[in-house]
């Protein structure tokens, strides 16, 4: 396996990272993207986990965090969902504890995400923090999705393996290979970071404490896709009229359903049609559609429209770490809502959507109704005062 030293250095601003070492993102995509593993020593040098051991527990214990706490004790596996409030003992070995979406919540994780965005936005999908004590994993399995490990805390143990054979060991919580067949093996100190493309077999074991950031990225089956746009054109369907037979004849076999009516029927459903212009805005609505789990918390006492437009004039905005904004030609998504932007209208609003943020000096050519629409986002808690 090809391994690169990192060139880039973490501090409290997130600079941009050099996540690739020396390699170009070009290369990364064209080289390894989807192909193979890639190990790169020293991502981050000087990394240090951006919550501690007892703020970790701590945020496990919210509801609106999606958590599992998963044991390997007497060589019996259990996963329990949280939220957790109460985790074993950390000087007990083999339990691990997952949160998801912590870039949800934490804004330093936001932008440890965000520095991944070679990979563009509708792919991207969140942070994961694994916390495990020696001997803690999750055992051998694979993901369906790409996924970068990045080790912040202590060592980690992986090994990986580019097997054909990806059954399951059935009754089990978890997802755990059945023959699990290594192919390489080394140890992430806080700083390396692992690439691993999907379904690559892979096992990490915690050598003493650790803490381990996934990167994970969006992969829907073509079927959930198949059904969300179903679902999704639902709204958009028109065919006038309805079922008639004037030309009907006496039936024989009354149970029977006819050749004229099925052929009637789907002459009909011939004209349903759908073009790039419907799949665009289904997959805009579609990948910004917050998770379940997900809320956001109005301001308490919101601005005037002229009160919010003074702030953001000096102070600039963002977007809630919380909302995934996208756009496709004149289409403008934002948490799963979208409306048509003129082409004056746009400039801001790609810049938004892009950078994830603005400068007040960006908002002095927008028109009202972007103003306004802005307002509204603030309103609803979807961007914020920078």
């Amino acid at each position: 396996m090809e391994s690169f030293r990192g060139m880039g250095r973490y501090n409290g601003a997130m600079e941009k990272l050099t996540l690739l070492g020396d390699m170009t993102p070009a290369r990364f995509l064209r080289d390894y993207w989807h192909k193979k593993p890639l190990l790169v020593r020293q991502a981050i040098p000087n990394f240090k986990p951006l919550l501690k051991r007892d703020a970790l527990f701590e945020l496990a214990r919210q509801d609106d965090v999606e958590s599992r706490l998963i044991t390997h004790f007497g060589e019996q596996w259990e996963m329990s969902h949280g939220p957790i409030s109460k985790t074993p003992a950390v000087s007990r070995k083999n339990w691990t504890m997952l949160l998801q979406g912590v870039n949800l919540h934490l804004d330093a994780a936001d932008r440890l995400l965000r520095q991944f965005n070679f990979i563009p936005d509708a792919r991207l999908d969140d942070l994961m923090i694994s916390y495990a004590t020696d001997g803690g994993g999750v055992g051998p399995h694979f993901d369906s999705y790409d996924v970068f490990l990045l080790q912040v805390h202590g060592q980690r143990r992986w090994r990986i393996g580019a097997q054909q054979d990806l059954s399951l060991i059935e009754g089990m919580p978890l997802k755990i290979l059945k023959h699990f067949t290594p192919e390489e093996e080394f140890v992430l100190e806080p700083g390396d970071m692992l690439y691993l493309p999907p379904h690559y077999a892979h096992d990490g074991v915690a050598i003493g404490e650790c803490m381990t950031y996934s990167v994970g990225f969006r992969a829907p089956s073509y079927q959930e896709l198949a059904e969300g746009f179903l679902q999704f054109m639902v709204e958009t369907v028109d065919l006038p009229g309805r079922y008639a037979d004037p030309e009907l004849k006496p039936a024989r076999a009354p149970a029977e359903l006819g050749t004229a009516m099925l052929q009637k029927v789907r002459d009909e459903l011939e004209k349903l049609t759908f073009d790039e212009e419907d799949i665009a805005i289904f997959l805009g609505e579609y990948l910004s559609e917050p998770k379940p789990n997900v809320y956001f918390k109005p301001p308490a006492r919101p601005l005037t429209l002229a009160r919010f437009i003074e702030s953001a004039g000096k102070r600039g905005i963002k977007l809630s770490r919380k909302t995934h904004m996208l756009y496709r030609g004149k289409h403008i998504f934002i948490n799963g809502e979208s409306f048509v932007a003129s082409r004056a209208e746009q400039k801001p609003l790609l810049a938004l959507a892009n950078e994830r943020c603005l400068a007040g000096e960006a908002l002095t050519a927008a028109s009202s109704d972007v103003l306004e629409t802005l307002h509204q986002w603030y309103k609803d808690a979807w961007i914020e005062l920078a």
